[in-house]
């Protein structure tokens, strides 16, 4: 459904992104790990068609990303973009206005899941209550695909149950559902796919399951052995 084909983008000389080919399926949740800088940003916004690549495309459905894949793709960007005089409540209006597939009914059913009041003003939530509003946001929308960038940062471990828990029961079969994060314990148990992104280059992709049942390591190991910490595994 999306797929990338040697993307390459480089901002003034530097690579951000080199050479990545990956294909993304419906009815699966994929991770994108890797340290911070190491392209995962970059990469889901050339998906999400608001950057294009130097060279190399991303398709969606056999097409380029472009305008039409925006109102399928549902992008959720690491840097805040309410404004502030905005309330819980007028960032769920915004969204009714600006997507067709924007459900205000699903939006208040995550604000009230997650505890979160419309009235609040945005300037004054917390870091992990913006958190959970941005998720909240994002998958009130009946998108195709979503990429959700670093939805777990700066927030405690409570709040990212509360936030996985919400992603989780918006996947579905004919959806697909990537969440880039260098968080991996917090992800190991709900992705089915792994992809890592090392210094702009794609290291690898691997299925959770098979890392577990057949190289007998966890995906927090994989991600060790793969930035060069450590090399782990054991037996069966």
């Amino acid at each position: 459904m999306l797929e990338s084909f040697e993307v390459t983008k480089k901002f003034l000389g530097k690579t951000a992104v080199d050479g990545i080919s990956i294909k993304l399926e419906p009815g699966h949740i994929y991770a994108m790990l890797g340290p911070n800088g190491s392209g995962k940003t970059t990469w889901m916004k050339m998906a999400a068609g608001l950057i294009k690549p130097t060279s190399g495309v991303i398709k969606y459905k056999d097409e380029p990303v472009g305008v039409r894949s925006r109102r399928e793709i549902a992008y959720m960007s690491t840097e805040p973009y309410f404004y502030d005089w905005m309330t819980v409540g007028d960032v769920g209006k915004y969204y009714q206005d600006f997507f067709d597939d924007f459900s205000m009914e699903a939006f208040e059913e995550m604000l009230q899941e997650m505890d979160l009041e419309k009235k609040l003003k945005c300037k004054e939530l917390s870091s992990g209550m913006l958190a959970k509003l941005k998720v909240a946001v994002t998958m009130a929308r009946d998108a195709k695909v979503y990429m959700l960038d670093e939805p777990l940062n700066g927030i405690d471990l409570l709040a990212r149950d509360e936030v996985l828990n919400a992603i989780i029961r918006h996947a579905g079969e004919d959806k697909v559902l990537l969440v880039s994060s260098h968080l991996v314990e917090e992800l190991e148990s709900v992705v089915d796919y792994a992809i890592f992104i090392n210094k702009s280059h794609l290291a690898g992709v691997y299925e959770v399951e098979e890392l577990r049942q057949n190289q007998c390591i966890s995906l927090a190991d994989k991600y060790r052995e793969v930035y060069g910490a450590a090399e782990m595994g054991g037996a069966c």
